[in-house]
Formats: structure tokens, C-alpha cells, sequence
């Protein structure tokens, strides 16, 4: 046929289940989404290990939970041999499946989803996984086109070549950092390993509160906090409580399902307050829930930092702490697995940076050092 357009080619999906029925399921589930091939499958890790590179998937679907080589172990090892291909992991919803499915984010793992509850009824939990993972597999499987506009900064946004991500332009104004009183975070899709890198900076914990917003449901943010508590970067990490006092050194993560907030206790005190308001980017904990706050509580004397993630969660009000003088970092998109949040940032013209993962916590250290914040933005204000 000539004069005609090739058809899209579909992204490739491994499913790797050790249970023939979880494997039905979502092969027939994967199957149903028109983009979507099902290449192949495997019983265990040893076996997903042998076939990847016969295969050749887009994406993989990994169980967490396998004889002979569990999906971490597995996991490990496509990272390794096979770094492009993304990896979705599949969790029962328990406390051990929280613990692994967290484990394996922080190592690499693209994303995850719930696999469905007993007593669902099949259509419900076929229908249920075409949208969710069939979203999720479009999400990390759709190759980037590396057609389209190039936009570009200005260079004063990167003083020694800091930015690598081209962005639409509408720039912050630079002003004067003041003094620091709070690290505030948002992070979605690819947060918890984003979390990890960020944090593995950090040799001792900051002389401030830090409040960090991931999306995850109720029982993985536990495990997150958890988790992150054995960096051994000096931070301690604590899963929010309500009423829970605001001090200097710790880590406060948002639970899975509230909101959270910080308000003010008198004369200078602040304390936690969650609650279950409306879902906010259809999001609850949302990034601009927090920021808010914030905002109404520390002004612009804090560094707001957006990692990767889908949406926008936290755009608007990077954009407001930025009026008020705030620090607003976001993440490039190079190293996000997911340029969605920290590009909604760089759209509305609140980030002061846009640098790569690996940039973030030594940046965000060099703005603490005595003189640091002031001296950057006067050079860049001179650029």
C-alpha cells in the first residue's frame, strides 16, 4: 500500500505472575486495550530474567511476590541489563505488599497497582485493570517523540549550565532568598526513588522542618516513611500525625488519604493537622494543600521543591510561595520518570531552577550555607 501512514505500533507488555489465574486476568485485561500487546509472560524472576531480552518488552508487569526469585530480586536485575525498560510492580494490598511494593519503587520501579481484592466480581476487576494498568502502561510505555517545539530558557535560569530540560517560558522574577524555615516537597509517579536520591545528599539532618507530599494510598506512606528512615542521611521520617508538634530535623510525610496541613499554635509554635477536605487534582494528600498552608504559615522563607509526577499538584501555589519570595525547584525532565508536576511548575513561571535529580540536594544545601541563598540571587539576578 503506498501513500498510506503506518499504523502506531502497540507497546509491548511481559506479564510475570506466578499464579496462572493473576496471569489470565491480566493478559486478558492488557489484551482488551486495542495499543496494548501482551508479547509474552513468566512464571517467576528466573524466568522473566531469561526472556527479557528475547522478548523485548516496553514494559513489564512484575509480580512481587514469586518462588525461586521474587519480582525484587528480578527487578534488580532489569534494572541492571535492560535500564529502558519500565517496570510496573503488582501488590496485594497488605502490609507485606506495602513493605515490597515500596522497596521495589525506591529501587527503580516505575510505578505499581493494587491487584484485585477477593470477592470483586470479574467483570468489575477486568474493567478495573484495563483503565488503571492499561493507563499505566501507556504512561511508561509511549516512547517520547523527539518531534515538536524547542523552547528554551533564559540563561539566566541556569547559571553553570544548571538546566537541561527545554521548557515553554514564562520565567519567575529572581528575588532574595530570606532565611530558611522549611523544606516543603511534592512527588508523585517515580517519587519514592526521587525521595531516595534527594535525601542520599543529606549527610545530617537540616535545622529546619521538612514536609513532603507522595501520592500513595493509606499503609504505603508508613512504609515510605519507614524506608526512607534507613538512608542514614541524618533526617528522620515520620508518617504525619494530627496534632502532631512541628520541630526542627524531622521529616513530616503526608498519610495515605488526608491532607495535611500546618498551622500555627500559638505565638510561634506550628503543629500537623490532617483531614480527609475534597480531593484536590484528584489527589488526597495534595501537593497544594500543603503548599498553601505554607504559605499562610512560613510565607516565602521556605525552598519548595516539585519532583517527578503526573499532573499538575502544586503548580498554582509553587507560583504563590513564589510571590512571597520562596525558592522554587523543580525537577528537569530527563530524570523524571513522569514530566508532569514539575512541568506544570516551570509553565506557570514559578521555578527559580530546573535541574536534574542528581543536582537537587546539592543545591538545596548550597542555598542553606551562610550567604548562599542571597549571593545566588544576585548573580543570577545579574545574568
Amino acid at each position: 500500500m503506498s501513500g498510506g501512514l503506518a499504523a502506531p505500533s502497540r507497546i509491548r507488555v511481559m506479564v510475570v505472575d506466578d499464579s496462572a489465574l493473576m496471569r489470565r486476568v491480566l493478559m486478558q485485561a492488557l489484551s482488551s486495550c486495542p495499543d496494548i500487546e501482551v508479547a509474552g509472560f513468566a512464571i517467576n524472576g528466573v524466568e522473566a530474567l531469561q526472556k527479557v531480552g528475547v522478548i523485548k518488552p516496553d514494559v513489564i508487569t512484575m509480580d512481587v511476590e514469586m518462588p525461586d526469585m521474587d519480582g525484587l530480586t528480578a527487578l534488580d536485575g532489569i534494572r541492571k541489563n535492560h535500564p529502558m525498560v519500565k517496570v510496573i510492580m503488582c501488590s496485594s494490598l497488605t502490609e507485606s505488599g506495602a513493605r515490597v511494593t515500596v522497596d521495589a519503587l525506591m529501587r527503580g520501579a516505575a510505578d505499581y497497582i493494587a491487584k484485585p481484592v477477593s470477592g470483586m466480581p470479574p467483570s468489575e476487576s477486568l474493567q478495573r485493570l484495563k483503565e488503571e494498568l492499561g493507563g499505566k502502561v501507556r504512561l511508561h510505555g509511549t516512547k517520547r517523540s523527539a518531534a515538536g517545539p524547542v523552547l528554551r530558557l533564559p540563561a539566566r535560569y541556569a547559571p553553570g549550565n544548571r538546566i537541561s530540560t527545554p521548557a515553554p517560558l514564562v520565567t519567575a522574577p529572581v528575588t532574595p532568598l530570606r532565611r530558611v524555615t522549611a523544606l516543603c516537597i511534592g512527588s508523585s509517579t517515580g517519587g519514592p526513588n526521587a525521595l531516595a536520591e534527594l535525601f542520599s545528599s543529606f549527610q545530617a539532618p537540616l535545622a529546619m522542618p521538612i514536609f513532603i507530599v507522595q501520592h500513595m494510598p493509606p499503609m504505603f506512606t508508613r512504609m515510605l516513611a519507614e524506608r526512607l528512615c534507613r538512608l542514614n542521611c541524618g533526617t528522620h521520617f515520620v508518617e504525619a500525625e494530627h496534632g502532631m508538634p512541628v520541630k526542627a530535623g524531622e521529616a513530616y510525610i503526608a498519610p495515605g488519604g488526608h491532607h495535611m496541613e500546618v498551622v500555627l499554635q500559638g505565638v510561634s509554635s506550628q503543629v500537623i493537622r490532617l483531614h480527609e477536605g475534597p480531593m484536590e487534582h484528584s489527589c488526597r494528600p495534595s501537593v497544594d494543600v500543603l503548599f498553601r498552608s505554607i504559605s499562610g504559615v512560613y510565607g516565602g522563607s521556605v525552598i519548595a521543591t516539585v519532583l517527578t509526577g503526573m499532573g499538575a499538584d502544586g503548580a498554582n501555589t509553587s507560583k504563590l510561595l513564589g510571590t512571597q519570595g520562596a525558592y522554587v525547584i523543580a525537577q528537569d525532565e530527563a530524570s523524571s520518570v513522569v514530566w508532569g508536576m514539575p512541568g506544570a511548575v516551570v509553565r506557570t513561571g514559578a521555578a527559580n531552577e530546573v535541574l536534574p535529580l542528581n543536582q537537587i540536594g546539592p543545591r538545596i544545601l548550597e542555598l542553606l550555607r551562610p550567604g548562599g541563598a542571597l549571593a545566588n540571587s544576585k548573580k543570577q539576578a545579574a545574568a
